[in-house]
């Protein structure tokens, strides 16, 4: 004889997994945010990052301010003091960008970046920030003091030479923010 409960188990069963996987799977870092690339990308050209076309204006600026940093040298505690320096570190670099469109209006460290506006993942923008290290993402683009890929390399930036713009890189561990 034939068990008509099976179907409808198997059905539950399967419906519950539906739903508990993608939780099981979240970052739990990031809020369970994932990464959600804006709709179009800005490019990196001489090193410096061009916005997309259909870019917010905070995102224009955030580059532009970026942009102006951007090949200046690598110096723990540089652009704390004040948000015009000679050298930057990870979270100075961060701050001036936000600052070029006035989401922020003193510098900020890494461990206050880590929970400075909204939790998750944004759509053009993203602060990725823990005790140690911050870095963004804006328009698709990362800009960073530290890690460079095999692309950044061998546009001459060196692992920890200063804010520079580059591919994206691993969240793991970092808190992910976003000015809303």
């Amino acid at each position: 004889m034939r068990n008509r409960a099976y179907p409808t188990t198997l059905f539950a069963l399967l419906a519950l997994l539906a739903f508990a996987l993608p939780a099981l799977a979240a970052d739990k870092t990031t809020g369970g945010a994932a990464y959600q690339p804006p709709p179009h990308k800005a490019r990196i050209v001489n090193g410096r990052a061009i916005a997309p076309a259909d870019a917010p204006d905070k995102v224009r600026k955030i580059i532009a301010a970026a942009n102006k940093i951007v090949e200046k040298p690598y110096r723990y505690g540089g652009g704390h003091a004040k948000f015009n320096d000679s050298a930057y570190d990870c979270s100075g670099s961060v701050s001036f960008a936000l600052h070029g469109a006035h989401l922020i209006d003193r510098p900020m460290d890494s461990s206050e970046l880590a929970s400075w506006a909204r939790s998750g993942s944004g759509r053009w923008v993203t602060v990725y920030a823990n005790s140690g290290h911050a870095f963004m993402v804006v328009a698709g683009l990362r800009f960073d003091t530290g890690y460079r890929t095999s692309y950044a390399a061998k546009h001459g930036a060196k692992a920890g030479s200063g804010p520079r713009w580059d591919k994206r890189r691993t969240t793991d561990g970092f808190a992910a923010r976003h000015p809303g």
